[in-house]
C-alpha cells in the first residue's frame, strides 16, 4: 500500500513538473506576437491615388494604428518599432459592375488598393510588401459622394483586417 502510494506521488509530482515547463499563449484575435516584440512603429500612408479625399491617408493610418492598440498589447512609437508598417494608398476609383437590360449600372463599386511594406526585426522571414485590395458596392441611383464616407469606413475595416491578419497571424 506505501509502496503504491509513494509510486503516485512521484508519478503526480512528474505530471506537475511537466506542466510546469509548458506555455500556452491566448489571444482573442488570433495574433502570435513573439515576447521579445514590444513596440509596433506605423508610418502615414502617402495617398498616391489621383481621386482620393484628402482625408484617406489619414483615416486609414488611424485604423492600423487602432487595430494594434485594441488586438495587441505592444506599445506604438514613431519609429524603429521592433514592427514596422509603411505603404501608401495606390488606386481609389470607382466603376459600374452589374449593368441591366438598358445598359444603365445598377451598382458602382468603389475600390481602393493599399501597398504594405512590413519589417520585423525580430523575425526577418516575416517580411513582406504586398498590394492589398478591397470594394464596396453603392447603388448607381446614389451619389458617390452621399455614401462615399460609409464606403471608406467600410473598405478601411476590411483592409486593416487584411494588413493585421497577413502581419500577425501569418494568414
Amino acid at each position: 500500500m506505501k509502496l503504491r502510494l509513494s509510486l503516485s506521488i512521484v508519478h503526480y509530482s512528474l505530471f506537475i513538473l511537466l506542466l510546469q515547463g509548458c506555455k500556452v499563449h491566448f489571444s482573442f484575435s488570433g495574433a502570435s506576437v513573439s515576447p521579445d516584440v514590444k513596440t509596433v512603429s506605423i508610418q502615414y500612408f502617402k495617398n498616391n491615388a489621383s481621386l482620393a479625399p484628402p482625408t484617406l491617408s489619414q483615416t486609414l493610418t488611424e485604423a492600423i494604428k487602432d487595430i494594434f492598440t485594441s488586438q495587441t498589447n505592444l506599445g506604438i512609437v514613431s519609429r524603429d518599432g521592433d514592427l514596422s508598417f509603411e505603404g501608401e494608398i495606390t488606386n481609389y476609383m470607382t466603376a459600374p459592375v452589374a449593368l441591366q437590360a438598358n445598359d444603365q449600372a445598377a451598382l458602382n463599386r468603389l475600390t481602393i488598393t493599399v501597398n504594405v511594406r512590413f519589417t520585423n526585426i525580430k523575425d526577418e522571414k516575416q517580411k513582406f510588401e504586398t498590394s492589398f485590395s478591397r470594394y464596396a458596392d453603392y447603388s448607381s441611383t446614389q451619389n458617390l459622394n452621399a455614401v462615399q464616407a460609409q464606403l471608406i469606413e467600410d473598405i478601411n475595416q476590411q483592409l486593416v483586417q487584411d494588413i493585421f491578419n497577413k502581419a500577425m497571424i501569418n494568414w
